[in-house]
């Protein structure tokens, strides 16, 4: 039935707990599955692919857990979904064509400079400040951005997400947190729906993942809810750096 044995089956849904932790209170989950996934044996293309599947059910139950705290409106969401779910299809057609290569050398500084922002920026709390761009602006430019590259590469979305909304969108910690779940969520989905058709990811092994991020996105949302920007700034820093430490140990590697 599944692609694994149970044994490893067992790590991987583990992996996608911690993942869905982490990733609910300030994304970077990838940074857990993706390595995890192949080091189980997936080809790097199955890997991303089945990573997208998992994560998609993390976002799901992200996204319903900050709204049911209402921290976030879902319906005023729907159509900047959409366009992170089209700009994530087209990202991830464009996979072979474009120089995907040049795009990762240039991802570890930006993860970096993410991670300086949101560890030495003064005053970011959970209060909302004066927005640079509208949420229309936005939603045209930013979301379409992310989700691009999200369908394209996919690491640290999440946090561009975040910057987005923080930087530019003028949101507080906590309320930006819950504000890229759905797109998060949408991006993914939209990922999954172009693998499914030029990849083969593992859709049982995904699907239990899935399970267990579900449960890890439930627990780190709650937490998140409770403790604020005092506990997303940190993990955000935290994931934003680890990620970028460990896509320069790729290329060096």
């Amino acid at each position: 039935m599944f692609e694994v044995t149970y044994e490893v089956l067992a790590l991987l849904m583990a992996a996608a707990f911690i993942a869905g932790l982490v990733d609910s209170i300030a994304g970077g989950g990838g940074l857990v599955t993706l390595p995890v996934l192949v080091l189980a044996g997936a080809p790097p293309v199955t890997a991303i692919a089945t990573n997208k599947v998992q994560g998609v059910f993390g976002a799901g139950m992200a996204a319903y857990a900050y709204a049911r705290g209402g921290h976030v409106d879902l319906r005023k969401q729907i159509k900047p979904a959409l366009v992170a779910f089209i700009a994530a299809v087209l990202g991830a057609l464009l996979t072979s064509r474009l120089p995907t290569d040049v795009i990762r050398l240039g991802l570890p500084v930006l993860l970096i400079g993410i991670a300086l922002f949101f560890a030495f920026k003064p005053g970011l709390n959970d209060v909302d400040r004066t927005e640079r761009l509208t949420p229309v602006v936005f939603a045209l430019t930013v979301v379409p951005l992310v989700a691009f590259y999200d369908g394209l590469i996919g690491p640290g979305a999440g946090a561009f997400y975040m910057l987005g909304f923080v930087a530019l969108g003028g949101y507080g910690v906590l309320r930006a947190t819950a504000h890229t779940k759905l797109l998060n969520f949408a991006s993914n989905a939209g990922g999954i729906a172009t693998y499914a058709l030029v990849a083969q990811p593992w859709w049982a092994v995904g699907l239990a993942m899935g399970v267990a991020q579900i449960a890890g996105a439930w627990v780190g949302s709650k937490l998140a809810m409770r403790i604020g920007s005092k506990l997303i700034k940190p993990v955000l820093v935290t994931a934003a750096t680890a990620l970028a430490l460990r896509l320069l140990w790729d290329m060096w590697a």
